[in-house]
């Protein structure tokens, strides 16, 4: 993957950041998403040819609010701040983040600049999706407003020069017009991507990756049914076959058919995974260990403790 042109998503615990990375994908370009806590050295090293700063629950005016290393604005990669990452932008490089007047959330009709690379080709006015308590009131030095609504100054703002964007709104939601014109925009007008990435390849290569570093041993696979897990299971089966064991946990909270389903995909049943999978039946194990305990996050430990331990 090192020849991959590739897109640093910076996770700052959105909830749709793992959507913003499908967004980008979608447009053939590779997206690699790491937590806000990784050193600048370390996304330097992965030669992004751009970096989106996610949205996140937090107020950047917060004591503990997740921050980035301010020299991430000062290395000559495009960068596209979404919602909390705009805010972060701002705050970062000088602006003023207050809470605002009146809070947005919803379907906001927002006016573009479409002379903007970011919004070319776009209309002058659409509806965005706004999900927000705070937002920018003076932009730092250098950044213009390039989009606003009646109750929002600064909708996005740029500094063309140092190639930094962006948006308080969520591109990357379906409820967005002309969200994904705004990301496409961002990864081939900003970024200069060659759209030239398949999800096809990915996987081929990730695939001979994995037999090449495992060779001859055993996998041992947690199989939840999730989609992380599931796809692990499939591309892990694609590399080793008969080497990986798969061991899918009944604890007796699965949702409706979910241990047939899991079963039937993955068990001896199909021919499409020549692998060794178990499904063990630990329900009057779970329920025993749950018994009596009403705190749902001690009974989220309890759960993925016992998954471990069976």
């Amino acid at each position: 993957m090192q020849n991959v042109q590739r897109i640093v998503l910076v996770d700052f615990g959105a909830q749709y950041t793992q959507l913003i990375a499908r967004r980008v994908r979608e447009a053939k370009v590779f997206c690699e998403v790491v937590s806000y806590l990784t050193p600048l050295s370390e996304i330097l090293e992965k030669k992004p040819v751009g970096i989106i700063l996610s949205g996140g629950p937090a107020s950047v005016l917060d004591a503990d609010a997740p921050h980035i290393d301010p020299a991430i604005y000062e290395q000559g990669i495009p960068v596209l701040g979404i919602c909390y990452g705009m805010q972060l932008t701002a705050y970062t490089l000088g602006g003023t983040v207050e809470r605002a007047a009146q809070r947005e959330y919803g379907r906001v009709p927002v006016d573009f600049d479409v002379n903007s690379p970011l919004f070319a080709g776009m209309k002058a006015q659409s509806v965005a999706w706004m999900s927000h308590t705070f937002h920018v009131t003076h932009a730092p030095e250098g950044f213009t407003s390039i989009a606003h609504s009646e109750n929002c100054a600064f909708c996005a703002m740029a500094n063309p020069e140092k190639r930094i964007y962006a948006v308080q709104f969520h591109p990357e939601v379906t409820h967005s017009e002309e969200g994904q014109k705004v990301i496409a925009n961002f990864l081939y007008n900003v970024c200069g991507c060659t759209g030239d990435w398949k999800m096809d390849s990915f996987v081929e290569n990730n695939v001979k990756a994995l037999r090449e570093e495992i060779g001859d041993g055993k996998v041992l696979c947690a199989l939840s049914g999730g989609v992380d897990s599931s796809v692990l299971a499939a591309m892990l089966a694609k590399a080793v076959g008969k080497q990986l064991t798969c061991v899918f946990v009944d604890h007796g909270l699965l949702r409706k058919n979910e241990k047939e389903e899991v079963c039937a995909v993955f068990g001896p049943g199909n021919p499409n995974f020549d692998i060794n999978f178990v499904c063990v039946d630990a329900r009057e194990r779970y329920f025993g260990k749950l018994a009596g305990v009403t705190e749902p996050e001690r009974k989220r430990k309890i759960i993925g403790e016992e998954v471990i331990r069976v």
